[in-house]
């Protein structure tokens, strides 16, 4: 069996963030009607590439219950009036945000949208009333320039882990 380095970040205040600007014909906006169809279509369409199988199975009322939650946040990110990507942040103890979900859809890749579209997600996410620290996870499986694009934005890696695929 093949090693996933697994990476875990954080960021502690909002002056870390290194944004970057936006790019033309890509705009985002928050699902502020929660559907949990939509996070399923999302997850699957971005997560698809990176071999992200955790919730593959889950049922309607699992799906209901994760993505409707209060704790929860969607935001969905166009561009030439088409789906490019989606992040969903969660609020956690303490004051802790994460990224749980974070993603370009292939057509979307390389293209220049990624730095920004993390840059936003960073914002919303410290924006979020209570919010303390900023937290995301990515592996060796993920896109190869993800570390470097949460590295780059400010994050620092606080632990790694491996997990055998």
């Amino acid at each position: 069996m093949d090693q996933v380095q697994i990476y875990y970040l954080e960021m502690t205040s909002p002056d870390s963030l290194n944004a970057k600007k936006q790019p033309d014909d890509f705009t985002i906006s928050e699902a502020r009607v929660k559907q949990y169809q939509i996070n399923r279509f999302l997850y699957e369409m971005v997560g698809k590439p990176w071999d992200w199988t955790d919730k593959l199975e889950h049922t309607d009322a699992e799906w209901q219950s994760y993505a409707e939650r209060d704790e929860l946040r969607t935001w969905l990110a166009y561009s030439h009036g088409s789906i490019a990507g989606y992040y969903e942040l969660e609020k956690r103890k303490g004051g802790d945000i994460e990224i749980a979900y974070f993603g370009l859809t292939p057509k979307f890749m390389s293209k220049g949208f990624g730095g920004y579209f993390l840059s936003h997600a960073i914002e919303s996410a410290w924006g979020w009333e209570g919010a303390k620290r900023i937290t995301v996870n990515t592996c060796s499986l993920d896109h190869p320039s993800a570390l470097q694009n949460y590295r780059a934005r400010g994050f620092e890696i606080y632990r790694k882990a491996s997990n055998e695929k």
